[in-house]
């Protein structure tokens, strides 16, 4: 089974369209690459909702649709028989995990993914850069520390893109990920093996083959994403993806109903 459960609900403009028209051209873009099942998982900090959880200005600044309007969109989907999941892309915002959870509660997701992007307001991914403000060893640490609490918090069922720290090329020396692997199997939260990193700076899919290892060591399952936000990005690359897997040992792939979990052999 071949699945892509990191993708946002956009116009082939990549312009927000929280509406069941815009689902069909990501279902028709998964048949022609052989994605079995796709899932959504827009931004938390798009939704008035969930306002209470931020305070970085590019997250507040950004909120200002409907929860609801979205959830609707894709539940009426996955109703009317197509093969898409709900989901939620969640940034973790350390102390404030009661909340997210309260505030998460009330929606029928089959399953969340958990974001590391903002540490103590720099970005991980984007301006202001963690890495030029604390150097690149120290944004490394404190990246795969905070990783470690979202999965010791139990509030995401996956990790997304979770070495996203090394995007624009930087690298720690002879980092270890054992520590970090260990937090995530005790967790019993999934990572992700995203082919999103092909298309940044460092040029590779997330996470490093090292990470894979070390959680494949530890029994940690596997999602696979596009971190798609146009229809012709669904599937891309996943090719290269089911190497990795393959590499690390992996053999199956989970799949999410409803926030419970299964495994199913990857083709």
């Amino acid at each position: 089974m071949i699945v892509d459960y990191h993708m946002h609900l956009r116009n082939d403009r990549e312009q927000i369209a929280h509406d069941t028209g815009a689902v069909s051209p990501f279902v028709h873009a998964a048949r022609a690459a052989g994605v079995d099942e796709i899932g959504f998982t827009e931004h938390g900090y798009y939704f008035t909702q969930l306002r209470t959880l931020w305070s970085v200005p590019y997250q507040s600044e950004r909120c200002a649709y409907d929860l609801e309007q979205y959830v609707d969109a894709v539940v009426q989907a996955r109703d009317r028989g197509l093969p898409v999941k709900l989901g939620l892309e969640v940034d973790y915002v350390p102390g404030r995990e009661d909340e997210t959870r309260a505030l998460l509660a009330p929606y029928p997701w089959d399953y969340l993914l958990g974001s590391v992007h903002w540490i103590d307001g720099l970005s991980v991914d984007g301006d202001p850069r963690l890495v030029d403000e604390v150097g690149v060893e120290s944004a490394w640490h404190r990246y795969f520390e905070t990783l470690a609490l979202a999965a010791g918090s139990r509030l995401f069922d996956s990790l997304s893109h979770p070495d996203l720290v090394k995007i624009f090329g930087d690298r720690a020396d002879a980092f270890d990920y054992s520590t970090v692997a260990d937090a995530i199997a005790e967790s019993g939260t999934a990572i992700e093996v995203s082919t999103a990193g092909l298309r940044k700076p460092v040029g590779e899919l997330y996470p490093h083959p090292d990470l894979l290892r070390a959680c494949r060591e530890r029994a940690v399952p596997v999602t696979t994403g596009s971190d798609a936000h146009v229809p012709s990005l669904v599937g891309r690359d996943f090719d290269r993806a089911r190497e990795l897997l393959s590499s690390a040992g992996y053999e199956t792939v989970t799949v999410f109903e409803r926030r419970r979990r299964r495994q199913e052999p990857f083709a």
